[in-house]
Formats: structure tokens, sequence, C-alpha cells
């Protein structure tokens, strides 16, 4: 370990000062941070300290300690550790900075952030999630050999930090004691996170190009970083397929190596089994410690924290929590997401707690240093579920769609019944089954012309694609739509099934997942299924607005197994089972549930050229003519989670 830089003690004085001020320069309301000088120590920070890792790389670390009257606390310390690669000592309230680390310290906590391996100033090469185990591991080591250490050590993370986070408590790391996984930490990133149903998500393209910028060789190349920003990714994206060599990535070679290597492993094989994407694989050695799980209806992560939730929670014996509310990715002080709005009431801060970090606190106080403060006795499971609103436009001009926050007991919902809707010919969905023999529904999906994304489960997709609710109509704002910009019920590649107007209030809450039986002309294929609210047409929106809630995919080889695709034989028909991420949605009296199924959701997911080519390679592209069959012998379905009203 190389010294660290001098360190320089920071009164609790000038920190609130310039902590407020940081609050107000950024719009950040004061209520969201919970009296930082409150029992307030001082605070010392060592800076850039180079933590060797097993293989002798250094990491770049920041250490923030409490002190008392300039001296450091006579006591050993509780450790508050998080691993970024956003930057140790960034600005941002989202992950991890200098403002938070010092509100921890100066409650007695030793905090220690550190930029991961390849990122910020730490030494390595940068290879997206397949490190952060074994160094989040040896890092948690290290903290139990220094002097200021108790031994116990809380984690947190948003994003990547959850991942992170995750990776460490996969291999059981010394001391860890607690954990705050905030959207993200991969349940099993082969089907949520950067696979889907078969899929490639192309987040991670968006994410590793915007990234790339502060890549060393970039950051430190005047002239790579000038070539790197003047790409048109959009242009990019516009004239797929790419190869190696030959992507917007090609500038930041290690950048471009880690994209591909994920998108090119289609099959479900080791390379998707390791550590820090794949907890499935560690749960029975996995850190049996208190777990907060967060997320949101619009992450990316809803599957990964509800099935790590699960998991944890039949296999350990300490306490697990699941939070999931309606928000995109990590904007949980937001009352919106995308075009739609569930009120102030859709808040963590002031509903689920007074606020995040008091929420954090807690939870480190009670299972850090024993603090009997009744986290305890809080609900195991709490959810928002949306709707109920108005449906008009709002002061801001998003649509009004409401919700409330609930508690309950556990995850699955014991009040969810699993109840079937049929795929009817003339569009119908409904729970009486088909009694005739009507033909299929029949459309053609042309790689050339996918259906755009127009919100959903989505994230670090600027500039080209944007998560959240969203009245499903192609735009300008949306990449890949075109003039005049029409309903996406109004393509002929998108087919519509949905019920008629509701008599009654319908709660879904949980996992969809649609059974269909399909053939096509080609030897692969995607289908993709998207569940939608119908709201009436009002003054506001007088065609209605049609609210996606979740969407699903499967890329036809993988109908089977994932580890062992087969093609499929043209003309042949198949049963295939799509599933979508969690969601919880209150569809009103008047309005009607309706199901879209179609063949692309591009650029969410990469465009499937149903030629049968290996995956991330291109080749020849086609046109398919999918059938969807919705006959009695081969009744196509989807199975929602209705939740009883006697509940």
């Amino acid at each position: 370990m190389s010294s660290p830089n001098p360190a320089r003690p920071i009164d609790r004085r000038e920190f609130a000062l310039k902590f407020l001020q940081l609050a107000a320069a950024l719009a950040v309301p004061p209520r969201l941070f919970a009296n930082p000088g409150r029992g307030a120590l001082d605070v010392v920070v060592q800076r850039d300290v180079m933590v060797a890792m097993r293989d002798g790389v250094k990491l770049a670390t920041d250490i923030y300690l409490p002190t008392r009257n300039g001296k450091p606390v006579a006591e050993r310390v509780p450790v508050i550790l998080e691993r970024t690669p956003y930057g140790k000592s960034g600005k941002t309230l989202r992950h991890a900075s200098e403002e938070i680390a010092n509100i921890y310290a100066s409650r007695g906590y030793a905090v220690v952030f550190q930029d991961c391996r390849g990122r910020g100033k730490s030494q390595g090469e940068y290879v997206k999630y397949l490190s952060d185990g074994q160094d989040g591991y040896d890092c948690c080591a290290w903290v139990l050999k220094q002097s200021w250490s108790n031994g116990r050590i809380g984690t947190q993370g948003l994003s990547y930090g959850a991942h992170t986070t995750t990776a460490l408590a996969c291999l059981n790391a010394p001391g860890l004691a607690a954990m705050f996984v905030d959207s993200g930490g991969f349940s099993n990133a082969y089907q949520g996170g950067i696979r889907q149903g078969g899929a490639f998500e192309l987040k991670q393209v968006t994410w590793a190009f915007n990234a790339a910028l502060e890549a060393p060789e970039i950051r430190n190349d005047a002239a790579k970083k000038a070539a790197l920003q003047a790409i048109g990714i959009k242009e990019w994206f516009g004239r797929m397929p790419w190869s190696r060599g030959h992507s917007p990535l090609s500038l930041v070679p290690e950048y471009e190596d880690y994209v591909f290597d994920q998108w090119e492993h289609g099959d479900f094989d080791d390379y998707w089994k390791q550590v820090g994407i794949y907890a499935e694989g560690s749960y029975d050695r996995f850190a049996d410690v208190p777990i907060i799980w967060m997320s949101s209806w619009y992450d990316p992560y809803p599957r990964t924290e509800t099935d790590n939730y699960v998991a944890l929670t039949r296999r350990k014996r300490s306490p697990q929590r699941l939070i999931m509310g309606p928000w995109t990715h990590g904007n949980n002080s937001d009352t919106f997401a995308g075009d739609v709005d569930f009120g102030r009431s859709a808040q963590l801060a002031g509903n689920v707690a007074p606020d995040l970090l008091t929420l954090r606190l807690r939870w480190f106080d009670r299972w850090l240093k024993g603090e009997k403060n009744g986290v305890d006795d809080e609900p195991a499971v709490r959810i928002f579920v949306m709707g109920g609103g108005t449906g008009r436009k709002n002061a801001a001009g998003r649509m009004d769609h409401g919700g409330r926050w609930r508690a309950e007991k556990k995850w699955p919902l014991a009040a969810a019944l699993p109840t079937t809707f049929y795929l009817h010919s003339d569009g119908a969905l409904s729970e009486k089954a088909p009694s005739a023999e009507p033909p299929p529904r029949v459309y053609d999906y042309d790689p050339r012309h996918p259906v755009p994304t127009i919100g959903g489960t989505v994230t670090s997709g600027q500039p080209v694609m944007v998560g959240g609710a969203f009245d499903q109509r192609e735009s300008p704002a949306f990449f890949g739509s075109r003039a005049p910009y029409k309903a996406l019920a109004e393509r002929a590649d998108v087919l519509v099934f949905q019920t008629a107007s509701l008599e009654h209030d319908v709660e879904v809450t949980g996992a969809i997942e649609a059974e269909l039986w399909i053939a096509s002309n080609c030897p692969d294929t995607d289908f993709t299924i998207k569940l939608i609210d119908v709201y009436p047409p009002n003054e506001d929106y007088p065609h209605g607005y049609a609210m996606n809630l979740t969407d699903g995919i499967l890329r036809c080889r993988y109908r089977d197994s994932w580890e062992r695709p087969t093609l499929m034989q043209p003309g042949q028909v198949y049963r295939i089972k799509v599933t979508a991420f969690p969601t919880s949605n209150l569809f009103k009296r008047g309005h009607r549930i309706r199901l879209d199924v179609a063949s692309s959701n591009f650029p969410h997911f990469d465009l499937n050229l149903n030629n049968g080519a290996a995956e991330g390679t291109g080749g020849e592209v086609r046109v398919a003519t999918n059938r969807v069959f919705v006959d009695n012998e081969r009744a196509s379905r989807v199975v929602l989670p209705v939740v009883r009203k006697d509940r």
C-alpha cells in the first residue's frame, strides 16, 4: 500500500455549510438528507490510498474517518464500503460522493470509497463486472486489517455500485455485516441487465459509449477524445449489424471487446455463470446478512431484485427487505416515469422513509451498530401499486396515473392468483377460451423497419432510447419512429389483443408470462410481448392513452433450452413462453387490459435478422412471416397475477 495524501481535517460546521450550498446548487430538497450535523463528529480524509489486490494491481481508495477534537476517535468503528466505476470522489449525489461520505463519517462510520479496476485512478484493465467479486473480497479483507475498523462492514451501491456489492457478497467477503442494494446486483445477467430471453440489451452499448469518454486512453488523449465525441451514435444505430473493429467503440478496444463478448455469447454457457453477473450460482455461499433490495418498475432490474429477495429469504436467516417503486433507474425522488406521473406519494422520501439517506442510515445503524431503532418491525415488502389517477394532464403536462404504496408480508403476493387471458382472432383478450378454429394471426417482421422502443425498462440509453411510461405512439422523440408517427397499434407488424372495457377495477401485481403457439418461415426470429393499460378518450387525450407497463422478448432458437439452442423448421408450429418483468398496476373500471405481440423492440434489444446466424455476427437480412395461433387446440394466452379483491 502506498502512502496516502496528507489528511486534512474537515470542520463539521464548514462541511454543513458546503453541503447545503451544494444541495441548493443542485436543486436537491434539503429534506432528502437527514440532519447532517446532528451529533456530528469531525472528519479526516485520506485520498488515493492505493490498495493492492491479490494479483498486485492497486486500486485507488478514499477513506473518511471520524475524528473528535482533531484526533481520530479512540474506538474502532464500523465501515461503509462502496466500489464504483463512476469516480470515488465524484460530485453526483446518486453515486459515491464526498458529501455522502462526510455525512456517514460524521455519524461515527469509517467510509471507504474505491474506484473499480481500470476506472478512475485505479490500475489494471477494465472488464465490465467480472473483476468485482474478487476485488471486493480483497478490499474487505484489507479493511479488516486497518486500525480504525471494528470488523463490521456495510456495503451500498446504486446501479453499477449495486452490482459490485452483490458480487463480493457472492464470495461471502470477510467482515460483511449488512447491505443496501439499489437498482442492480445481477441475479442472472443472462435474463436481465445484459441479455433477456436470448436477446441482447443494447443499453450495454450506449453505456460503454458514454463511459468510454472517461477511459484513461481516451481521457488522456485529446485527439482520441475529440474523435469519440464526434461519433454520431444515432447514425451507428441506424446501420446495424456491426463487427469488432467496426463499431462506435472501436477507438476503445477493451470496451468494444467486453461488449462483443456479451453480445456474441448467446448461449447460456460458463461465461454467464461467473461471479459478478450470476448471483443465482452463489446463493448457497452468499453472505447471510441483512439486505435491502430496492428497484422500480421501469428499471432494468425489477426481476433481479425480486429474484434475489425470494431466493435469499428462503435460504438465509438474516432479514431481507424488498422495496419496489414506480420510477426509472435510481430516480426515487421523482414522481413520474417518462410521460406519466404517479403523484407526490410516489416519491421514496416522505412515504417509505423520511428520505433515502435516513433509510440507509437506519439500516446500517441497526445492523452495524446494534441500535434498536425499529427497523426489525418494518414491513418485509413495500410496493407501489400504480394506477387510480384521473388520466388527465397535470400541471407539468404529464398524464396523471396515480398510485399508492402498500406493505406486504411476502413476494410474490399470496393474494395474486395466476389468471389466464386468451388471445382471440378478432383481437379480443378474455378469460374465455377460444371455441372455434380460426386461422392464425399473421404479420411480416422486417428488421430494416423494426418496432421502435417507446419507453420501458431502459437506462443508460441516451441519446438513442429513454425509459419510462409513454403513450405507445411513434414520435420524433423516439429513435426509429417514422412519419406520420402513428400509434404502435396501427402498425401491420404489431398484433393487438385487448379486453372489453372493464366492469370493475383489476389489480395485476407480479411477473407476466405469455404462452404463444407460433410458426415462422425463417429458422429463427423473435417474439415480444407488452402489457398495456388502455385509457378511454378524454379531452386531453382524445384518442385515449396506451400506457406501457412491462414487456418481454424471446429469441426462438432458445425456446427449449438456454444452453443448447436449436433453429426452427420453417412452417412448423411451436409452443413458446415469453416472460416479462414484474409490475404492479391497478386497471381502473372503464379501462382495457391490452397485450401487444410483435417481433422487435428496437433499440432496447438487438435485431434478429431472421437468418439463424450466430449471435452478434450479422449476415443476410431476411423478412420473417410470423404466425400466432389462436384456435382451441393451440390457444395462445397470457397469465396475469390478478390480486383478489377480498384481500
